[in-house]
């Protein structure tokens, strides 16, 4: 009986890893996939489309974070 018990919780704790690792590594995912292919997609659609200076107005506000963060990291 114990040695279920153990099993089992020994279990649960490993599932519980594996899904905070997996929670993780999609996070990372969804960042690189959001940053390399969706904002060049966006910017490039907001300039055909007329809204340059939003595109513009973005990209320097990203730019600026993007050299914040280069320095603080």
């Amino acid at each position: 009986m114990f040695t279920i018990m153990l099993f089992i919780v020994l279990l649960i704790a490993v599932l519980i890893k594996i899904l905070v690792f997996a929670l993780k590594a999609a996070w990372g995912i969804s960042k690189i996939l959001l940053t390399v292919v969706l904002l060049p997609v966006i910017m490039i659609a907001m300039a055909l489309t007329g809204f340059i200076s939003i595109a513009i107005a973005a990209l320097l506000i990203i730019g600026v974070i993007s050299i914040i963060a280069g320095v603080i990291a």
